[in-house]
């Protein structure tokens, strides 16, 4: 039999493009959500759940446990970046997760004013994703926060927050990786080592001016000091279509990430989970940390997480199964829901909301505000 050989991609050869050359189909000014706007109602069934949330948030925070916050692009695009700027502002949140999309969606709106485009129309002639700015930029931060031990989350936070990064000369990179090839940084040192003579970086300030930070979920947190962190996967967003793509260097900012949204986990005993819009990275993440976390606990003779409430919003149909009963049998169609199931068996209280994401966390802020004047 005969094989078929095969050959990688050179993505050097890629043609890439400005990003003022495509067709962006949202605007960072008109998407994004006044927060002292009273919001459009929920549904009947959802509004009491929602008040239950807030209460359990507000009760959380007294206890000092964590609120985390796992979400996906969507909520971004739909305009909540200054609604959590106020709701992290009280201390209401204390991490955020959310995938590479949810980066890729953020750093656009806060440095062009404007993201998404077609998928279909862009493939097929090959410019989907093939945007110059977009992927160098979210690189350069990566490989700048790498050298200070920050992953994804706050290095890409940071860059929007302070407008840009400082890199070392060459020669200093040069010098600390063969001073101690051992370093845990000497990767991190040689990636970018690498970066700097292929892409023409230059050492020093690099100002990466972002005009539009009010739409950043990301700068808001990194602002206020509240953890996020990123879980992407390789190949999955369009820094993968750019000849500076490294997959090491966004698996060393995911695998930081991980570690530090672990850290959270620690701290989630009596605490909230808001897993709004994702559905699959925040199930599939939540459960490897979890199970990581009580590993620990149980080898330190702690009890494992437990007290936590979990409320899962999508607009998708929940199957009609009340997951407060635990998880249907395989012959239910409702089984077959991942980010339903895998929340039901995380050992705390889990509530399905069949409601828009924007909709919710502004109904949300709404009802903690109420509630804690």
């Amino acid at each position: 039999m005969n094989t078929m050989h095969v050959e990688p991609l050179n993505l050097s050869k890629l043609k890439v493009f400005p990003l003022a050359e495509r067709k962006s189909l949202t605007r960072a000014d008109e998407i994004v959500i006044d927060p002292d706007q009273a919001p459009k109602p929920c549904p009947v069934k959802i509004a009491p759940l929602v008040r239950d949330c807030a209460n359990r948030i507000l009760e959380a925070r007294k206890r000092g446990a964590a609120v985390m916050l796992i979400y996906g692009a969507h909520l971004l695009r739909n305009g909540a970046a200054k609604i959590l700027d106020r709701m992290m502002g009280q201390q209401w949140i204390t991490h955020l997760a959310t995938n590479g999309a949810g980066t890729i969606h953020d750093w656009e709106y806060a440095w062009f004013g404007a993201s998404t485009e077609s998928v279909e129309m862009n493939v097929g002639n090959g410019t989907f994703g093939t945007w110059h700015e977009t992927a160098t930029n979210i690189h350069l931060a990566l490989m700048a926060g790498a050298l200070d031990g920050l992953g994804y989350g706050r290095s890409l936070g940071k860059m929007i927050h302070d407008d840009g990064v400082t890199l070392p000369t060459k020669e200093e990179l040069t010098r600390a990786i063969s001073a101690d090839p051992a370093h845990p940084l000497t990767a991190a040192r040689a990636d970018l080592l690498r970066a700097m003579n292929e892409q023409g970086w230059p050492s020093g300030h690099i100002r990466v001016e972002h005009r539009w930070k009010f739409a950043s979920i990301i700068a808001q947190a990194y602002k206020h000091g509240v953890p996020v962190t990123v879980h992407p996967g390789i190949g999955y967003d369009i820094i993968s279509n750019h000849p500076v793509f490294n997959g090491g260097v966004i698996g060393r900012a995911a695998e930081w990430d991980f570690k530090l949204f672990g850290g959270s986990v620690e701290n989630l005993d009596g605490g909230v989970v808001l897993s709004v819009g994702s559905a699959i990275m925040g199930p599939q993440v939540f459960e490897k940390s979890a199970s990581c976390v009580n590993n620990l606990r149980l080898q330190a003779g702690r009890a494992v997480v437990n007290g936590h409430s979990i409320y899962v919003v999508d607009l998708q149909d929940g199957g009609g199964w009340d997951w407060t009963q635990g998880e249907p049998p395989k012959t239910n169609a409702a089984y077959y829901l991942r980010f339903c199931k895998s929340y039901s068996r995380m050992g705390g209280a889990m509530q399905y909301l069949q409601c828009d994401n924007a909709l919710f966390i502004h109904n949300l802020y709404d009802e903690l505000k109420n509630l804690a004047q």
